[in-house]
């Protein structure tokens, strides 16, 4: 799990945090937004370019996303042992 903000198409912000994360999508858990199957969202980690995708499941609060360019392999192994060695993986709204 990181912890994230992430920003709908239309302008909306929330925390979250992101699991499953692969090269390709991610699950991302949101306290207060409530996704749409189609709609673009932003998620921003520190130190990569803003992960742009589109939301393509919704399950209660978890919304599954598809990236429109795949994480480069790695800068994604980069964040996850980022992750796994406790540090803070700070994510800002692009």
């Amino acid at each position: 799990m990181m912890a994230a903000q992430c920003r709908t198409q239309s302008g909306l912000r929330d925390r979250g945090e992101i699991s499953d994360i692969s090269e390709t999508g991610c699950c991302l858990r949101a306290q207060s937004l409530f996704f749409r199957v189609g709609a673009r969202i932003v998620i921003k980690p520190e130190g990569i370019e803003g992960l742009v995708g589109i939301v393509r499941w919704i399950s209660n609060e978890c919304a599954g996303i598809e990236f429109e360019t795949p994480i480069y392999g790695p800068v994604l192994d980069h964040l996850c042992a980022q992750n796994a060695a406790g540090a803070s993986v700070g994510l800002r709204a692009y």
